[in-house]
């Protein structure tokens, strides 16, 4: 006789809960219908080796269960790592980390935001292209060093220099951190989406690419039509204006 508690209850509603927030995460890479997929065989293996019993087949999905789970990890690395990343670095977490490394978290005020904003404005009037990230809680260590150390103040005139037509930095990102400029001319990881507009160029793509692996803020000022479009957490805010720009980058 099968018994069903209110425990039982709270034990179901945190697993569906963890399954979503996993979902969610799945959601903004090409890993969603495999994670999909992948609950369908969970829910078939519960009813076959724990409702129904069947013995035969229970064990044998048992020991497809054993090995997926190896494979999986493999699978899903980098959907892993964001996972774990956003566990760390989301709401009172960020207090945990901030005061195991000893480091207090570094409000940006409006002395740091207004360059960006304003050299982001004149580069869209005269559709010049940029690509502006802005480190938050994880690193970006090895996009940094994939361009060149410039680790100079936030200042209007050099970021529009930077992304000058004939500047030879200006086809890579320009990274922040610690409200100084760290680097130009960076590579990042380009997102393969099939969700993002066709109007939407290299840069746009980068922009997404890093907001779904990290947690970074990234600007783009598109060469095209000269629009502002910021990308968060894998999602994309298009034809920003100045105080949403502002707004965007004031944001935790």
């Amino acid at each position: 006789m099968i018994t069903f508690s209110f425990k039982d209850v709270i034990d179901i509603l945190l697993v569906a809960l963890v399954l979503y927030y996993i979902y969610k995460l799945m959601k903004r890479s090409s890993a969603a219908n495999i994670f999909s997929g992948i609950i369908v065989f969970i829910i078939v293996w519960i009813v076959f080796s724990q409702i129904l019993n069947f013995r035969l087949m229970g064990t044998m999905m048992n020991y497809i269960i054993n090995i997926g789970a190896l494979a999986l990890v493999v699978l899903f690395q980098e959907e892993i790592r964001r996972f774990l990343s956003t566990i760390g670095t989301t709401g009172k977490h960020n207090f945990i980390i901030n005061f195991l490394r000893g480091k207090h978290p570094d409000n940006a005020t409006h002395e740091d935001i207004m360059p960006i904003v304003l050299a982001c404005l004149n580069m869209s009037k005269k559709k010049v292209g940029a690509l502006i990230i802005i480190e938050q809680q994880i690193g970006l260590s090895e996009y940094i060093s994939s361009g060149d150390t410039i680790d100079a103040n936030i200042n209007q005139r050099l970021i529009e220099n930077i992304f000058f037509k004939n500047s030879p930095l200006h086809d890579g990102a320009m990274i922040i951190r610690k409200k100084r400029i760290a680097a130009a001319g960076c590579i990042l990881p380009v997102s393969h989406d099939g969700d993002i507009p066709k109007q939407f160029g290299l840069r746009h793509r980068a922009a997404l690419g890093i907001s779904q692996k990290t947690d970074a803020l990234a600007i783009v000022v598109s060469e095209e039509t000269g629009t502002i479009s910021a990308a968060k957490n894998g999602s994309f805010h298009v034809n920003l204006t100045a105080d949403e720009l502002e707004a965007f980058i004031s944001q935790k």
